[in-house]
């Protein structure tokens, strides 16, 4: 049970204040700060604090000795990898649309590039890597996304409220097949125009936007969110691809999962995010990276309707994020002001426990303590025995934990 030092990515769309913040450093931050990776990603792995304040990467712990930091059974499943990755994401600005591979795409997709001898870190790579990339986000914030197909007939009722005199075509195609197949056709088409229609149907868009703003129509929060992305992104073809999609707003603890082949966005918000220990991304627009529609549309799943919404089953006081996902489970447990009981967790694999609020006492059976402060998490090996958690002082807590899900097939 060691403490974790842990890598800020320092993307564009990142926050100057939420991680920062959650860290108890100077803000603003001289840059955008848009994530907090914390385990064994080899783009930037976390970093073990020994007793006596020397460090090693966990990448290299995991590598070193993969049974005793797994578990036999994990560490088999995985090829002895760390199959999650947990992030804080403070997303200030909107990020690309994208889509994520399923284990069968991604290793026949890194196979094929593999034979094609295109280099993993060329922009034009799609699977750097032969795994899955589901993922789950949390929000600590209020976060607000797009994720996953819009009901075919509320986005007709979209589609029909911002009608423009180039719009009503699409309309009709998807209203005259309004199943996943119709989405599929409507998308196809819309992300493969080319540029001079789209520099004439997407300033019509905008405008009629513009107006059911003003007018407090039913679809105001969508209209919002499509001039944001016109804003940032004018001329691209994602920017219509948004109006197909669920417009989410998430509180404080609820979640969302997003499975292979889910087109999601995210907008604004602090979030914890846990996904799978991957890099496949197959991008739809709203950036300046690689975009490959061919395989985009092998990847994309069309099946449509509202968005799950997740606030997790509450078993005592740990209410745990079901998924299908076999690379993680995420858990997030709370201690109002005044309560100082102790949360029994047990050695079930590989473990990360993040403080989000408050200050935390982790105590294992063998008596070994760590004082969990908001902002920093721990690294809980397999072999390492179970442990007990309380908030210091009695003051309102927060904890997450990840750990690896179902380690079988």
């Amino acid at each position: 049970m060691e403490l974790l030092r842990n890598a800020v990515r320092p993307y564009a769309w990142g926050s100057r204040t939420a991680i920062p913040e959650l860290l108890g450093r100077p803000i603003p931050a001289p840059h955008p700060e848009a994530e907090l990776w914390m385990g064994a990603h080899p783009g930037d792995p976390s970093h073990v604090i020994g007793p006596d304040g020397t460090e090693r990467s966990l990448l290299e712990l995991v590598d070193a000795d993969p049974v005793t930091q797994l578990g036999e059974r994990c560490a088999t499943r995985w090829g002895g990898r760390l199959p999650f990755l947990l992030k804080i994401l403070a997303a200030e600005e909107p990020l690309s649309m994208q889509a994520h591979p399923s284990a069968a795409q991604a290793a026949e997709g890194h196979a094929r590039e593999e034979r094609l001898r295109i280099p993993r870190d060329a922009p034009n790579r799609n699977y750097p890597d032969p795994t899955a990339k589901p993922e789950l986000v949390c929000a600590l914030t209020e976060f607000h996304a797009l994720a996953g197909f819009r009901a075919p007939d509320r986005t007709v009722k979209l589609l029909k409220a911002i009608e423009t005199p180039g719009l009503g075509k699409y309309t009709g195609l998807l209203e005259a097949q309004p199943d996943p197949s119709g989405l599929r056709a409507l998308f196809t088409t819309w992300i493969t125009l080319p540029q001079s229609s789209l520099d004439v149907l997407l300033p019509e868009v905008l405008d009629s936007c513009v107006r059911h703003v003003r007018e407090h129509g039913e679809f105001a929060a969508e209209c919002r969110t499509i001039l944001e992305l016109g804003e940032a992104h004018p001329r691209d073809a994602g920017v219509l691809a948004a109006l197909l999609l669920n417009r989410l707003t998430l509180r404080a603890g609820e979640a969302i999962y997003l499975p292979a082949g889910n087109l999601h966005l995210y907008l604004h918000g602090t979030a914890v995010e846990i996904l799978a220990n991957s890099d496949n991304i197959l991008r739809c627009g709203l950036t300046p990276k690689h975009v490959d529609v061919p395989e985009l549309l092998r990847v994309v799943d069309f099946a449509c309707g509202e968005m799950p919404v997740l606030c997790g089953d509450v078993g005592g006081r740990m209410a745990i994020y079901h998924t299908d996902a076999p690379e993680f489970e995420l858990s997030r447990a709370e201690w109002a002001e005044g309560e100082d009981d102790e949360l029994t967790v047990d050695s079930v694999g590989p473990q990360i426990l993040l403080c989000t609020a408050g200050d935390l006492m982790v105590t294992a059976d063998d008596g070994e303590k760590v004082e969990l402060r908001r902002g920093q998490s721990v690294w809980l090996p397999a072999a390492d025995p179970p442990v007990k958690i309380r908030s210091l002082h009695g003051t309102r807590a927060q904890l997450f934990r990840a750990t690896a899900g179902t380690c079988t097939d």
